[in-house]
């Protein structure tokens, strides 16, 4: 348990650059103390006093305004950025090295029974009010762009933006073994949707110019 703690901290230092020393993470990161009370939950879940743990899951949310079911599996170095917002369902499963950041939902669609939450894959990156919305998979070292709607798989290596979420990178440099927190440096399909009219607006701007001085030469 106590490994398990340092490691959390640990995590904390390395992707927060906030982050001054380990009284004020014990004390100042809501992120933290959610994931710790996620754990005793999920160990009354899994001996089926289901009501205890989403009391407990309860009171998780009302300290800290992160929503994480009891039921959910999460893996080690999981880190929740600022937090507040964030949901995370019951059937969800989160691998190793993933960040979120605050308002992230990882939730289902419609009323089915069984597996009905998304699946993250390892090293993966969510960013600020992304939405994660159904039972398949998030691809590892994948990285889900600030506001996106992901209903959709995400294979590995990709960067998804946009409602829907699309896949606009996919495997177009390397993947660091670190965790990469750049989810600020992301391409805009939209913008460059734009830019790529206006340069053909303009090539045709200029074929008319040179066809009216033709004109008007003769």
């Amino acid at each position: 348990m106590l490994k398990r703690l340092k490691e959390d901290i640990r995590v904390v230092f390395e992707r927060d650059p906030a982050a001054k020393n380990v009284l004020e993470v014990l004390l100042c990161y809501p992120g933290l103390h959610a994931i710790w009370f996620y754990r005793v939950a999920h160990r009354l879940y899994r001996r089926r006093l289901f009501t205890a743990a989403r009391l407990l899951s309860h009171l998780a949310r009302l300290l800290t305004g992160i929503e994480i079911h009891p039921g959910a599996k999460i893996g080690r170095g999981f880190f929740i950025d600022h937090g507040a917002g964030v949901v995370i369902g019951e059937t969800t499963e989160i691998m190793d090295n993933v960040s979120l950041y605050q308002g992230v939902t990882l939730g289902g669609t419609g009323k089915d029974k069984g597996k009905r939450h998304p699946t993250i894959g390892n090293n993966v990156v969510i960013s600020a009010g992304a939405k994660v919305l159904g039972s398949f998979t998030v691809g590892d070292n994948s990285k889900i762009g600030a506001g996106s709607v992901v209903l959709k798989p995400v294979p590995p290596n990709c960067t998804v933006v946009g409602v829907p979420g699309r896949v606009v990178v996919r495997d177009g440099q390397r993947i660091r073994e670190a965790v990469d927190l750049r989810h600020d440096l992301l391409p805009d399909p939209v913008t460059e949707m734009m830019t790529r009219l206006e340069e053909e607006v303009a090539r045709l701007k200029a074929q008319v110019e040179a066809l009216e001085e033709r004109v008007d030469g003769k």
